[in-house]
C-alpha cells in the first residue's frame, strides 16, 4: 500500500473505542498487549497510554487502522515498540510495516534513539515474519507464560537507527 494512502497522528481517547475492536481473540491481545485481560477495553487501553509514550494511530480512508506506541525509551539510546496492532479490515495491506518505519522515525527524530526494539512472541506468525523483513535482527529469547498459563518463547529484536 503506498504511504500516500495513509495518514497517522497522536491516537486520541475518542479513538479508543475503534482500537480496542482490533484484537479479535485472546490470542491476538496477548500478542499486542500481554498484561491486558481479554477482551480489551478502553480502559484497559487508556491506562496503558497514559503510561507509554507517542501512541500513534494510522488512519486509511479516514478510519482507524493501525496503533503502537512505545513502552520504554532511553533517550539517546533506543526505544522499545509496544501495543502494536492492526484493524482486521486493514490487515495484508503492508500498514503494520509503514507504522514501524514511522515509529523508527519518531525514536530517532523525537527521543535520538539509536536503537528500536520489538518482542515477539513464538505463536505470532506474522510479526516473526515482518520484523526480519524490516531489518530487525533476533537478540535474545526470554520464557514467558501466555494467557493460559503455558510456557512461551519471547523473541525479543532490534534494528539500528540511523
Amino acid at each position: 500500500m503506498p504511504a500516500s494512502d495513509l495518514q497517522h497522528r497522536p491516537a486520541e481517547a475518542a479513538d479508543l473505542p475503534a482500537i480496542v475492536q482490533f484484537p479479535q481473540s485472546a490470542e491476538e491481545l496477548f500478542y499486542c498487549f500481554p498484561r491486558a485481560r481479554w477482551p480489551l477495553d478502553v480502559s484497559q487501553l487508556a491506562s496503558a497510554m497514559a503510561e507509554r509514550q507517542d501512541s500513534t494511530l494510522i488512519l486509511l480512508d479516514r478510519r482507524p487502522a493501525a496503533f503502537a506506541n512505545f513502552y520504554q525509551c532511553q533517550p539517546g539510546e533506543y526505544c522499545a515498540l509496544g501495543n502494536l496492532m492492526v484493524a482486521p479490515w486493514a490487515r495484508q495491506r503492508g500498514i503494520a510495516a509503514h507504522l514501524v518505519g514511522l515509529m523508527e522515525q519518531r525514536a530517532r527524530e523525537q527521543h535520538q534513539a539509536r536503537e528500536l526494539r520489538v518482542s515477539c512472541f513464538n505463536g505470532n506468525s506474522a510479526g516473526l515474519l515482518l520484523y526480519p523483513r524490516l531489518g530487525y535482527q533476533p537478540y535474545a529469547l526470554v520464557e514467558r507464560q501466555d494467557w493460559l498459563g503455558r510456557r512461551v518463547a519471547l523473541i525479543q529484536f532490534s534494528k539500528a537507527l540511523s
